[in-house]
Protein backbone atom coordinates (compact mmCIF):
# COMPACT_ATOMS: atom_id res chain seq x y z
CA UNK A 1 0.00 0.00 0.00
CA UNK A 2 1.16 3.57 -0.89
CA UNK A 3 -0.35 6.96 -1.30
CA UNK A 4 -0.02 10.72 -0.58
CA UNK A 5 -2.27 12.86 0.95
CA UNK A 6 -2.46 16.21 2.52
CA UNK A 7 -1.64 16.57 6.43
CA UNK A 8 -4.59 17.78 7.33
CA UNK A 9 -7.04 15.66 5.43
CA UNK A 10 -5.57 12.57 6.96
CA UNK A 11 -5.72 13.89 10.32
CA UNK A 12 -9.24 14.41 10.34
CA UNK A 13 -9.51 11.15 8.76
CA UNK A 14 -7.76 9.62 11.84
CA UNK A 15 -8.95 11.58 14.36
CA UNK A 16 -12.55 10.67 13.30
CA UNK A 17 -11.85 6.90 12.89
CA UNK A 18 -10.14 7.09 16.04
CA UNK A 19 -12.83 7.81 18.51
CA UNK A 20 -13.75 4.48 17.96
CA UNK A 21 -10.92 2.53 18.99
CA UNK A 22 -10.93 0.62 21.49
CA UNK A 23 -8.79 2.54 24.45
CA UNK A 24 -8.16 -0.68 26.34
CA UNK A 25 -7.69 -3.20 23.76
CA UNK A 26 -7.82 -6.38 25.82
CA UNK A 27 -6.80 -9.52 24.48
CA UNK A 28 -7.24 -8.11 21.37
CA UNK A 29 -4.35 -5.70 20.18
CA UNK A 30 -5.26 -5.19 17.00
CA UNK A 31 -8.64 -3.28 18.22
CA UNK A 32 -5.87 -0.40 19.07
CA UNK A 33 -5.15 0.00 15.27
CA UNK A 34 -6.97 1.84 12.82
CA UNK A 35 -7.28 -0.18 9.38
CA UNK A 36 -6.20 1.96 6.33
CA UNK A 37 -7.48 0.68 2.74
CA UNK A 38 -6.49 2.22 -0.26
CA UNK A 39 -8.48 1.61 -3.65
CA UNK A 40 -7.48 3.70 -6.39
CA UNK A 41 -7.85 7.49 -5.19
CA UNK A 42 -9.85 6.34 -2.23
CA UNK A 43 -8.84 5.47 1.52
CA UNK A 44 -11.11 4.43 4.02
CA UNK A 45 -9.73 4.66 8.05
CA UNK A 46 -11.43 2.17 9.88
CA UNK A 47 -11.80 2.20 14.18
CA UNK A 48 -13.28 0.00 16.25
CA UNK A 49 -14.12 -1.21 19.49
CA UNK A 50 -16.83 -4.22 18.30
CA UNK A 51 -19.27 -1.90 19.89
CA UNK A 52 -19.11 1.30 17.87
CA UNK A 53 -17.56 1.12 14.01
CA UNK A 54 -16.64 4.44 12.27
CA UNK A 55 -14.98 4.56 8.97
CA UNK A 56 -13.70 7.35 7.10
CA UNK A 57 -13.21 8.20 3.46
CA UNK A 58 -10.42 10.30 2.01
CA UNK A 59 -9.72 11.49 -1.41
CA UNK A 60 -6.14 10.41 -1.93
CA UNK A 61 -3.28 10.57 -4.18
CA UNK A 62 -2.97 6.44 -4.63
CA UNK A 63 0.44 4.66 -5.51
CA UNK A 64 -0.74 0.86 -5.06
CA UNK A 65 -3.63 -0.67 -3.16
CA UNK A 66 -3.36 -2.75 -0.05
CA UNK A 67 -4.73 -2.71 3.54
CA UNK A 68 -2.86 -1.80 6.59
CA UNK A 69 -3.56 -1.49 10.43
CA UNK A 70 -1.35 0.67 12.27
CA UNK A 71 -1.43 1.97 16.05
CA UNK A 72 -4.26 4.36 16.70
CA UNK A 73 -2.94 7.06 18.45
CA UNK A 74 0.70 7.03 17.54
CA UNK A 75 -0.21 7.14 14.02
CA UNK A 76 -3.07 10.33 14.69
CA UNK A 77 0.16 11.79 17.02
CA UNK A 78 2.66 11.52 14.23
CA UNK A 79 0.66 13.00 11.70
CA UNK A 80 -0.58 15.80 13.99
CA UNK A 81 3.28 16.62 14.65
CA UNK A 82 4.48 16.39 11.23
CA UNK A 83 4.72 20.12 9.16
CA UNK A 84 1.79 20.81 7.39
CA UNK A 85 1.75 19.36 3.53
CA UNK A 86 1.97 16.17 1.62
CA UNK A 87 2.42 13.12 4.02
CA UNK A 88 3.53 10.04 2.01
CA UNK A 89 2.45 6.24 3.65
CA UNK A 90 4.13 3.24 2.72
CA UNK A 91 3.11 -0.15 3.96
CA UNK A 92 5.24 -3.21 3.33
CA UNK A 93 5.01 -6.45 5.81
CA UNK A 94 4.81 -5.91 8.94
CA UNK A 95 5.69 -1.97 8.76
CA UNK A 96 4.23 1.19 8.15
CA UNK A 97 6.42 4.11 6.70
CA UNK A 98 5.62 7.58 7.61
CA UNK A 99 7.33 10.57 5.23
CA UNK A 100 6.84 14.10 5.71
CA UNK A 101 9.01 16.87 4.51
CA UNK A 102 12.30 15.91 6.77
CA UNK A 103 10.50 13.89 8.78
CA UNK A 104 10.31 9.95 8.52
CA UNK A 105 9.05 7.27 10.79
CA UNK A 106 8.48 3.59 11.30
CA UNK A 107 5.84 1.94 12.82
CA UNK A 108 5.18 -1.69 13.60
CA UNK A 109 1.97 -2.65 12.64
CA UNK A 110 -0.56 -5.38 12.97
CA UNK A 111 -1.74 -8.09 11.29
CA UNK A 112 -4.90 -6.64 9.18
CA UNK A 113 -5.99 -10.36 8.99
CA UNK A 114 -6.65 -9.51 12.43
CA UNK A 115 -8.92 -6.57 12.34
CA UNK A 116 -12.73 -8.05 12.64
CA UNK A 117 -14.86 -8.24 9.71
CA UNK A 118 -16.05 -5.02 9.19
CA UNK A 119 -20.30 -4.99 9.52
CA UNK A 120 -22.04 -4.59 6.02
CA UNK A 121 -24.90 -1.81 6.38
CA UNK A 122 -27.96 -3.52 5.92
CA UNK A 123 -31.53 -2.56 5.62
CA UNK A 124 -33.58 0.85 4.27
CA UNK A 125 -32.19 3.90 3.63
CA UNK A 126 -33.73 6.68 5.58
CA UNK A 127 -32.81 10.63 5.69
CA UNK A 128 -32.80 12.80 8.46
CA UNK A 129 -32.02 16.65 8.76
CA UNK A 130 -28.97 16.45 10.39
CA UNK A 131 -28.92 19.79 12.12
CA UNK A 132 -31.83 19.24 13.66
CA UNK A 133 -30.89 15.57 15.08
CA UNK A 134 -27.90 16.69 15.82
CA UNK A 135 -29.38 19.12 18.31
CA UNK A 136 -31.79 17.06 19.68
CA UNK A 137 -29.24 14.46 20.65
CA UNK A 138 -26.92 16.47 22.27
CA UNK A 139 -30.37 17.59 24.22
CA UNK A 140 -31.11 13.96 25.26
CA UNK A 141 -27.88 11.55 25.68
CA UNK A 142 -26.78 13.34 28.80
CA UNK A 143 -29.47 11.79 30.95
CA UNK A 144 -28.57 8.55 29.73
CA UNK A 145 -26.08 6.22 32.02
CA UNK A 146 -22.69 5.60 31.78
CA UNK A 147 -22.94 2.68 34.21
CA UNK A 148 -22.82 -0.73 32.43
CA UNK A 149 -24.27 -2.16 34.84
CA UNK A 150 -27.66 -1.47 33.49
CA UNK A 151 -27.37 -1.61 30.18
CA UNK A 152 -30.63 -0.29 29.19
CA UNK A 153 -30.03 2.74 30.54
CA UNK A 154 -26.98 3.73 28.75
CA UNK A 155 -29.12 3.89 25.63
CA UNK A 156 -31.46 6.39 23.87
CA UNK A 157 -34.61 5.23 22.94
CA UNK A 158 -35.70 6.09 19.42
CA UNK A 159 -39.64 5.64 18.72
CA UNK A 160 -42.21 6.66 15.77
CA UNK A 161 -44.81 8.92 17.77
CA UNK A 162 -47.38 10.63 15.93
CA UNK A 163 -46.27 13.01 13.46
CA UNK A 164 -42.70 12.40 14.17
CA UNK A 165 -39.70 10.84 16.16
CA UNK A 166 -38.94 10.61 20.16
CA UNK A 167 -35.68 10.24 21.53
CA UNK A 168 -35.65 9.66 25.01
CA UNK A 169 -32.80 8.83 27.52
CA UNK A 170 -32.73 8.16 31.98
CA UNK A 171 -29.99 7.04 34.27
CA UNK A 172 -32.88 6.85 36.60
CA UNK A 173 -32.46 10.05 38.40
CA UNK A 174 -33.21 12.15 35.24
CA UNK A 175 -35.14 11.79 31.91
CA UNK A 176 -34.99 13.70 29.04
CA UNK A 177 -37.64 13.52 25.88
CA UNK A 178 -37.21 15.32 22.47
CA UNK A 179 -39.69 15.28 19.97
CA UNK A 180 -38.73 15.49 16.15
CA UNK A 181 -41.77 16.67 14.58
CA UNK A 182 -42.25 15.38 10.83
CA UNK A 183 -39.03 13.25 10.83
CA UNK A 184 -40.60 9.81 10.23
CA UNK A 185 -38.29 7.62 10.00
CA UNK A 186 -39.66 4.50 11.79
CA UNK A 187 -42.74 2.62 11.67
CA UNK A 188 -46.04 2.95 13.59
CA UNK A 189 -45.57 1.59 16.87
CA UNK A 190 -41.81 0.99 15.86
CA UNK A 191 -38.80 1.53 18.24
CA UNK A 192 -34.85 0.73 18.59
CA UNK A 193 -32.50 1.44 21.83
CA UNK A 194 -29.23 3.05 20.42
CA UNK A 195 -26.65 3.31 22.61
CA UNK A 196 -26.24 6.91 24.09
CA UNK A 197 -21.76 6.65 23.28
CA UNK A 198 -22.16 6.18 19.66
CA UNK A 199 -24.92 8.61 18.96
CA UNK A 200 -22.49 10.90 21.18
CA UNK A 201 -19.53 10.13 18.39
CA UNK A 202 -22.08 10.69 15.89
CA UNK A 203 -22.64 14.34 17.03
CA UNK A 204 -19.08 15.41 16.80
CA UNK A 205 -18.65 13.72 13.10
CA UNK A 206 -17.97 16.56 10.43
CA UNK A 207 -21.29 18.53 9.36
CA UNK A 208 -23.46 17.26 6.32
CA UNK A 209 -26.80 18.94 5.10
CA UNK A 210 -28.46 15.05 5.89
CA UNK A 211 -27.99 11.82 8.14
CA UNK A 212 -28.93 8.48 5.83
CA UNK A 213 -29.86 5.97 8.49
CA UNK A 214 -30.06 2.40 8.24
CA UNK A 215 -31.66 -0.13 10.77
CA UNK A 216 -30.89 -3.69 10.70
CA UNK A 217 -31.99 -6.41 12.66
CA UNK A 218 -29.30 -5.81 15.11
CA UNK A 219 -27.24 -2.66 14.38
CA UNK A 220 -27.70 0.89 12.70
CA UNK A 221 -25.47 2.86 10.63
CA UNK A 222 -25.59 6.20 10.19
CA UNK A 223 -23.69 7.85 7.17
CA UNK A 224 -22.95 11.32 7.30
CA UNK A 225 -20.98 13.23 4.37
CA UNK A 226 -17.95 10.46 4.01
CA UNK A 227 -18.31 9.33 7.42
CA UNK A 228 -20.06 6.33 8.57
CA UNK A 229 -21.44 4.79 11.81
CA UNK A 230 -22.17 1.43 12.86
CA UNK A 231 -23.25 0.85 16.25
CA UNK A 232 -24.74 -2.79 17.76
CA UNK A 233 -28.46 -1.86 19.14
CA UNK A 234 -29.22 -2.47 22.83
CA UNK A 235 -32.21 -5.58 23.52
CA UNK A 236 -34.33 -5.04 26.22
CA UNK A 237 -37.65 -3.32 26.97
CA UNK A 238 -36.77 0.67 27.68
CA UNK A 239 -38.31 1.62 31.02
CA UNK A 240 -41.90 2.70 31.04
CA UNK A 241 -40.77 6.44 31.08
CA UNK A 242 -44.19 7.97 30.68
CA UNK A 243 -45.75 6.85 34.34
CA UNK A 244 -42.93 9.43 35.66
CA UNK A 245 -44.09 12.05 33.85
CA UNK A 246 -46.75 14.04 36.16
CA UNK A 247 -50.17 15.20 34.26
CA UNK A 248 -49.70 18.24 35.77
CA UNK A 249 -48.08 20.78 38.38
CA UNK A 250 -49.50 23.52 40.67
CA UNK A 251 -46.17 25.38 40.76
CA UNK A 252 -44.59 27.05 38.31
CA UNK A 253 -41.24 29.26 37.99
CA UNK A 254 -39.95 30.61 35.25
CA UNK A 255 -36.73 31.67 35.09
CA UNK A 256 -33.83 33.63 32.84
CA UNK A 257 -31.48 30.66 31.14
CA UNK A 258 -28.47 32.37 31.80
CA UNK A 259 -28.96 33.80 35.23
CA UNK A 260 -30.06 30.63 36.81
CA UNK A 261 -27.18 28.71 34.95
CA UNK A 262 -24.59 31.36 36.20
CA UNK A 263 -26.06 31.08 39.83
CA UNK A 264 -25.80 27.60 40.11
CA UNK A 265 -22.15 27.34 38.92
CA UNK A 266 -21.34 30.04 41.84
CA UNK A 267 -23.31 28.00 44.35
CA UNK A 268 -21.89 25.07 42.95
CA UNK A 269 -18.22 25.56 44.46
CA UNK A 270 -18.96 24.61 47.57
CA UNK A 271 -20.30 21.65 46.38
CA UNK A 272 -17.20 19.79 46.92
CA UNK A 273 -18.97 16.51 46.92
CA UNK A 274 -20.80 15.73 43.93
CA UNK A 275 -23.85 14.72 45.89
CA UNK A 276 -24.21 18.04 47.67
CA UNK A 277 -27.56 19.44 46.85
CA UNK A 278 -28.44 23.30 45.78
CA UNK A 279 -31.75 24.35 47.67
CA UNK A 280 -34.30 26.55 45.42
CA UNK A 281 -36.61 28.56 47.33
CA UNK A 282 -38.93 29.54 45.31
CA UNK A 283 -41.25 32.81 46.08
CA UNK A 284 -43.41 35.08 44.08
CA UNK A 285 -40.41 37.87 43.17
CA UNK A 286 -37.74 35.36 42.84
CA UNK A 287 -35.57 32.52 44.09
CA UNK A 288 -32.72 31.82 46.46
CA UNK A 289 -29.67 29.34 45.81
CA UNK A 290 -27.88 27.78 48.75
CA UNK A 291 -25.61 25.28 49.13
CA UNK A 292 -24.62 23.92 52.07
CA UNK A 293 -21.46 22.09 53.73
CA UNK A 294 -20.29 21.05 57.18
CA UNK A 295 -16.60 21.09 55.95
CA UNK A 296 -16.53 23.98 53.64
CA UNK A 297 -19.40 26.89 54.65
CA UNK A 298 -22.30 27.93 52.81
CA UNK A 299 -23.36 29.85 49.54
CA UNK A 300 -26.68 31.73 49.06
CA UNK A 301 -27.44 33.61 45.77
CA UNK A 302 -31.16 35.13 44.47
CA UNK A 303 -32.06 35.52 41.05
CA UNK A 304 -35.14 37.39 39.35
CA UNK A 305 -37.64 34.87 38.70
CA UNK A 306 -41.74 34.72 38.27
CA UNK A 307 -43.02 32.31 39.98
CA UNK A 308 -47.04 31.26 40.98
CA UNK A 309 -47.43 28.18 43.35
CA UNK A 310 -46.91 27.56 47.10
CA UNK A 311 -43.73 28.62 48.61
CA UNK A 312 -41.46 26.25 48.93
CA UNK A 313 -37.71 24.82 48.68
CA UNK A 314 -36.81 22.21 46.57
CA UNK A 315 -33.06 20.59 46.02
CA UNK A 316 -31.44 19.13 43.27
CA UNK A 317 -28.03 17.94 42.28
CA UNK A 318 -26.61 20.36 40.97
CA UNK A 319 -24.72 18.81 37.66
CA UNK A 320 -28.08 17.09 36.77
CA UNK A 321 -29.52 20.72 37.25
CA UNK A 322 -26.80 22.39 34.75
CA UNK A 323 -27.32 19.36 32.31
CA UNK A 324 -31.18 20.11 32.34
CA UNK A 325 -30.90 24.06 31.84
CA UNK A 326 -28.08 23.62 29.35
CA UNK A 327 -29.97 21.28 27.29
CA UNK A 328 -32.53 24.40 26.64
CA UNK A 329 -31.51 26.88 23.77
CA UNK A 330 -34.57 29.37 25.25
CA UNK A 331 -33.93 32.56 26.85
CA UNK A 332 -36.47 31.62 29.27
CA UNK A 333 -37.13 28.22 31.30
CA UNK A 334 -39.91 26.44 32.89
CA UNK A 335 -39.42 24.88 36.23
CA UNK A 336 -42.74 22.50 37.01
CA UNK A 337 -43.37 21.68 40.54
CA UNK A 338 -45.26 19.29 42.42
CA UNK A 339 -43.91 19.50 45.63
CA UNK A 340 -40.55 18.97 46.81
CA UNK A 341 -40.17 15.12 46.37
CA UNK A 342 -41.81 14.41 43.49
CA UNK A 343 -40.17 14.56 39.75
CA UNK A 344 -40.16 18.20 38.29
CA UNK A 345 -39.74 19.35 34.78
CA UNK A 346 -37.58 21.97 32.80
CA UNK A 347 -38.76 22.88 29.78
CA UNK A 348 -38.59 25.91 26.93
CA UNK A 349 -41.51 28.75 27.71
CA UNK A 350 -42.13 28.39 23.97
CA UNK A 351 -42.61 24.94 22.31
CA UNK A 352 -43.10 21.48 23.58
CA UNK A 353 -40.96 19.35 22.13
CA UNK A 354 -37.99 18.89 24.82
CA UNK A 355 -38.88 18.00 28.32
CA UNK A 356 -35.89 16.90 31.01
CA UNK A 357 -37.55 15.68 34.25
CA UNK A 358 -35.23 15.74 37.44
CA UNK A 359 -35.96 13.63 41.24
CA UNK A 360 -35.55 16.14 43.62
CA UNK A 361 -33.08 15.30 46.39
CA UNK A 362 -34.42 14.63 49.93
CA UNK A 363 -32.87 17.23 52.23
CA UNK A 364 -33.40 18.54 56.41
Amino acid sequence: MKFRCERDVFLEALSAAGRAVASRSGALPVLGGVRLALSGDTLKATGTDLDVTITVEAAVSGGADGVSVAPARLLTDIVRAVEPGAVVLEAEADELRIASGRSHFTVRTHPSGDFPRLPVPSGDTLSLPAAELFEALRQVTRAASSEDSRPILTGVLMAAEAGGLRLVATDSYRLAVRDLPGVGVLAAGQSVLVPSRALSELTRLPASADVVLRLGAHDATFEAGPVSLTTRLIEGEFPNYRQLIPSGYPNRLIVGREPLLDAVRRVKLLARDATTPVRIAMRPTGIDLTVVTTDWGTATEDVDAKYEGAEMTVAFNPAYLIDGVEAIASDEITLDTLDALKPATLRPTEGDDLLYLLMPVRVS
